[in-house]
């Protein structure tokens, strides 16, 4: 039998202009991606340009140890 808790994240919705470049918003999520531990789970491109992007990284509990 496992004892596993489920797994909790925390979310981001992240809007970005227009006026970025795709290699733009590459580094950008990479950067997030690299150092913030952030994984992207949906990217929304609109007619206007405008992206929004959803990313999350999981939560880490610390349980005491006795």
């Amino acid at each position: 039998m496992s004892l596993r808790t489920p797994v909790e994240y925390e979310e981001q919705k992240v809007r970005l202009p227009a006026d970025l470049s795709r290699n733009a918003v590459r580094r950008l999520l990479t950067d997030r991606a690299e150092y913030g531990g952030w994984e992207l789970v949906r990217l929304r491109r609109y007619r206007d340009g405008t992206r929004d992007v959803w990313v999350r990284r999981k939560i880490i509990r610390v349980r005491p140890t006795i």
